[in-house]
């Protein structure tokens, strides 16, 4: 798993409540994880505030799954 998996995994954890084991990288935001939109608002914010990497709101609203994230994340870094 990549630092940056480990990092967006804890942030979903302690942001969002999430279950550790339920955070994967094939988790589906919305199916696997409950996330709404206001919850992957606030998602986007912590991790702009933990990693100092801002993904666009744009970006943000077409990811599905967690890999997405990290991906997205990664091609920004």
């Amino acid at each position: 798993m990549s630092d940056m998996f480990e990092k967006v995994r804890e942030i979903m954890v302690n942001t969002l409540s999430c279950n550790l084991e339920d955070v994967t990288m094939q988790a589906k935001l919305q199916d696997d994880l409950g996330i709404d939109s206001l919850d992957a608002v606030e998602l986007n914010i912590a991790i702009e505030e933990e990693l100092g990497i801002a993904v666009p709101d744009e970006e943000f609203a077409e990811v599905q799954t967690v890999a997405d994230i990290v991906r997205a994340l990664e091609a920004l870094a």
